[in-house]
């Protein structure tokens, strides 16, 4: 029996986080900060290789904050989204694959690639996020969102536990070293985020409000976006959400990138690190269509809250660890939250916008959400430096979530 045309858009889109989560996993949480430090950067004081990470992930978030709303404002004059969005992961599978070839010391040509790949990463999430709402009715983007980020978690799950295996295993793949191994894993994970973007190339569709040509959204693109920023007082309500959002994801976000960091700095292995991400996708999964569920059935800000207030026991906990088995728990703690946190942000904003405006709106969410992904990484690597002391810098995202947390009790859904 045929899907209908709706459920093929929507397990399609969905599948983009299914192919995507890849990058996220394998590179961004997995791979790249262990190599980064432990083969690009060996020799340099662990400390300086953190603030070193820390601005790579910063300065790509800060061009992708300049780039996300006038990109979703032109996206949205003529039905550009999809296109724009396959550009942009071409740039990330591009980046992607580069970074396997990358040579021993030359962290600075590496972190330069890492940035290139994470604007499109970043970039590409800007229009996959606002396809939600031609591709979902308005009462379903909770769980639709969640469906989202729950094949993400698996996919990305699946293939970072392969590329463990080959990491861990190389002989049993024909290579000689691990370290052959992890620069195959990033060409695996270009591979596979090209393969699994295709359901969304042939079976996603636009809602086209206009048919304008490239050059003529540019210009009203521009238009309204100006415009834009001139009535942005008359959505209260989206402005309130966003600023508790763009304080609440800083804290979500760092964790995502500076973890494996972290926990190399208190002197775990990166076989820990490994296990402890693998943690994260697994449970992450369930636990991220569990969240769609709670939104519908007790909304979705009750939801965040709930995970915020998860967040601020995991800092707590992750100041004062000693042994692994606490490494893994907080694993296991982020897995139930992250994807539930993330999944109720993106259906909830989608439900405070308006439709014809999606790519804009998301654009604004993007740039506020890499605007803290500018400041959470970078704030972490200077209190790192400035009190020696990884354990010091983990509680400056406290007060993130704490503040983020009590921003979005004002937010009127």
């Amino acid at each position: 029996m045929k899907l209908g045309s709706e459920k093929k858009q929507i397990l399609a889109w969905a599948f983009y986080d299914w192919a995507n989560s890849a990058f996220a996993t394998v590179v961004i949480a997995g791979f790249f900060p262990v190599f980064f430090k432990e083969y690009w950067s060996i020799g340099i004081q662990s400390t300086v290789s953190t603030f070193h990470l820390g601005v790579a992930n910063s300065i790509a978030s800060l061009v992708v904050l300049i780039l996300a709303p006038i990109l979703g404002a032109i996206a949205d004059q003529g039905a550009h989204k999809k296109r724009f969005l396959l550009v942009f992961a071409c740039i990330g599978i591009a980046g992607t694959a580069w970074l396997g070839g990358i040579g021993q010391h030359l962290w600075l040509y590496a972190a330069i690639v890492y940035v290139v790949a994470t604007i499109g990463f970043s970039g590409a999430n800007v229009l996959y996020d606002a396809l939600i709402v031609d591709i979902a009715p308005k009462e379903k983007y909770h769980s639709v969102s969640g469906i989202g980020f729950s094949l993400g978690y698996l996919g990305g799950g699946l293939l970072f536990a392969l590329c463990v295996v080959v990491s861990l295993r190389p002989g049993w793949f024909g290579l000689s070293s691990n370290i052959e191994a992890v620069r195959l894993s990033f060409f695996i994970t270009a591979i596979w985020w090209a393969l699994f973007s295709l359901p969304l190339v042939w079976f996603v569709q636009e809602r086209r409000t206009s048919r304008q040509s490239f050059a003529d959204s540019i210009v009203r693109g521009a238009q309204q976006l100006i415009q834009t920023f001139r009535d942005i007082k008359q959505y209260k309500t989206v402005v309130i959400f966003l600023i508790a959002y763009w304080l609440y994801i800083d804290g979500v976000d760092t964790i995502v990138r500076m973890a494996v960091d972290y926990g190399l700095s208190l002197g775990f292995t990166s076989q820990h690190m490994i296990t402890a991400l693998l943690l994260v996708q697994f449970v992450g999964f369930p636990s991220a269509l569990l969240f769609g569920w709670l939104g519908e059935k007790i909304g979705p800000k009750p939801g965040i809250l709930l995970g915020l207030s998860t967040y601020i026991g995991i800092t707590i906990w992750a100041y004062s660890i000693e042994n692994t088995w606490e490494f893994y728990g907080i694993a296991t703690a982020i897995g139930l939250v992250q994807g539930g946190v993330q999944a109720l942000s993106r259906s909830l904003y989608a439900s405070l916008i308006p439709p014809d405006s999606a790519a804009e709106f998301f654009g604004f969410y993007n740039f506020l959400g890499k605007f803290a992904a500018v400041i959470g990484p970078v704030m972490m690597g200077w209190v790192a430096l400035a009190t020696d002391s990884s354990r010091v810098s983990i509680l400056s995202i406290l007060i993130l979530f704490i503040a983020g947390g009590l921003i979005l009790t004002k937010v009127k859904t």
